[in-house]
């Protein structure tokens, strides 16, 4: 893939479950090496919008996806595109953690660079012990790295499926609503994480915590009803909303 400007550019963006519309010409561009939060009430197409960039909506029963969505200059949704192909590049976090329970913790991270043929022997030891020190892990799990990772706190396995995301080297990490089944010490823990990542990769996180949308990301799209109401700096969307139903959402009107 060729160097773009904008990591992710979406452009006119439709997205369907069935017959049921979920997801109405969205365009917005993605700025790299930037956190963007993406808020909006439950329902308004968040997690929706997420999954299209990387190509898992398609695995919704009967999920569809119409117009573009460009990764450093080509685009995920042309004919001859692999969905695999997509993930390799574009990393997913998800809701709940979602280790592999009964393969050791250094399998769990090691899995996709053995799928991808990306390391082997001593290579591949170094790429996981990369992984775990970048995700926050290593100092916590050096000594069982042979354990089943189903042993680790709720907050360790969220933290494993980090190093599982970045082991693959992706371009732009996806996280939907990663700390929503964590208590506020690991919460703490992974949005520290988000900080430091942030400097090698472009991440997109869905939160309904408008707290959190504020402490971690440099920008904030606002979603309603499956639209996209308004994009901007995260800390002018909470100040200055330039749209009305912004400003309900933020001043909790409604949502």
């Amino acid at each position: 893939m060729s160097v773009a400007t904008d990591v992710i550019s979406v452009q006119r963006l439709n997205a369907w479950y069935g017959q049921k519309q979920a997801l109405f010409d969205i365009n917005v561009s993605i700025h790299p090496r930037d956190v963007t939060a993406i808020i909006g009430p439950s329902g308004c197409g968040k997690s929706t919008f997420v999954r299209c960039l990387n190509r898992m909506h398609e695995e919704a029963l009967d999920g569809r996806v119409s117009g573009e969505v460009v990764i450093a200059g080509a685009n995920i949704y042309a004919p001859g595109i692999r969905p695999m192909y997509v993930r390799r590049h574009i990393g997913m976090v998800f809701q709940h953690p979602n280790p592999l329970p009964t393969s050791s913790i250094f399998d769990n991270v090691a899995i996709g660079a053995r799928l991808n043929g990306l390391a082997s022997g001593q290579a591949l030891n170094d790429l996981v012990e990369r992984s775990l020190r970048q995700a926050a892990l290593w100092d916590e799990v050096k000594n069982r790295l042979k354990l089943p990772a189903g042993q680790l706190s709720g907050g360790q396995q969220q933290r494993l499926c980090i190093a599982r995301a970045i082991a693959v080297e992706p371009m732009a990490l996806l996280m939907d609503e990663p700390c929503s089944a964590l208590d506020p010490v690991a919460t703490l823990q992974v949005e520290d994480l988000i900080h430091e990542l942030k400097d090698r990769y472009t991440i997109i996180i869905v939160t309904h915590n408008l707290q959190q949308a504020a402490r971690v990301s440099e920008r904030t799209l606002f979603f309603l009803q499956g639209r996209l109401i308004e994009e901007n700096d995260t800390q002018l969307i909470f100040s200055h909303p330039r749209q009305k139903e912004t400003e309900d959402y933020v001043t909790g009107r409604f949502g």
